[in-house]
């Protein structure tokens, strides 16, 4: 669809699984060149490398910690090393978990601050630094969530986590426009992936999910990935510092949905 992404690298952190695994292979069908980060090795990364080269693009995967300095330095220089350069960072690797804010242990806030935030710039920085040194006009893409708008108790870590994805993705789209690198973020809503599938298996669960969305169903995978293609390509050259929710307007308030209020 998007001629522009033909060959250009691509490295998505926490790929190896849900929606990081999406936009690696719908990146694939746009043969791109996908770096798939993983950070544990029970994932099967080799099937995705495989179904990307299926599509006719290319693939290669590197472990790392997104938290760990060291770890980002390597996946851009194992990315540049493989296939040359990076046109597409997108730092998607992130985490969840749910306690009441008066129980929530310092070391679980700072847990989720440092793969959803911290690691999130990481990413930006490093990818920044190569394509300024390199005057590459690249784009990168954060993934951050509903939650840098709705609050959502018992998850004060990842909200505050994804709230500061979202003035982090903001500042640097100002700070390096004159460079010609775009920063935008995806904000997903309720999308099935692995890590909450037994939850949308459930009839009654899933129902009180979709009675909060106005499109009255639960998203996947494959919507957020053509939203990463979508920005990363040509087609949103003159886009720059978007939030692009995607989340069947979970974010219009549908509890007045109706003329109720």
């Amino acid at each position: 669809m998007y001629d522009s992404l033909k060959d250009k690298v691509v490295l998505i952190t926490g790929a190896a699984s849900g929606l990081g695994r999406g936009m690696a292979e719908r990146f694939g069908k746009e043969q791109a060149k996908v770096v798939i980060n993983y950070h544990s090795d029970k994932h099967d990364y080799n099937a995705i490398i495989d179904t990307i080269k299926s599509y006719g693009g290319d693939a290669a995967a590197v472990q790392g910690d997104v938290s760990n300095e060291e770890d980002v330095k390597k996946m851009i220089d194992f990315a540049v090393e493989t296939f040359g350069s990076l046109d597409v960072m997108i730092n998607n690797a992130g985490m969840e978990n749910q306690v009441e804010s008066h129980q929530l242990s310092l070391e679980d806030w700072q847990k989720v601050i440092d793969i959803n935030l911290t690691g999130a710039f990481l990413g930006s920085r490093e990818a920044l630094k190569y394509m300024v040194e390199n005057n590459i006009k690249g784009s990168i893409i954060n993934m951050s969530s509903v939650h840098d708008r709705i609050p959502w108790p018992q998850f004060v870590h990842y909200a505050a986590s994804k709230g500061g994805v979202k003035l982090m993705t903001e500042t640097l789209a100002m700070e390096y426009a004159p460079h010609g690198i775009r920063v935008n973020s995806i904000c997903p809503g309720a999308i099935k992936t692995p890590i909450n599938a037994e939850k949308f298996d459930d009839p009654e669960q899933r129902k009180q999910v979709e009675d909060m969305i106005p499109l009255g169903k639960i998203g996947n995978p494959e919507q957020i990935a053509a939203c990463a293609v979508w920005l990363a390509s040509d087609e949103a050259s003159y886009v720059t510092g978007l939030s692009l929710y995607a989340d069947g307007g979970m974010t219009l308030y549908p509890s007045f949905q109706g003329g109720r209020g």
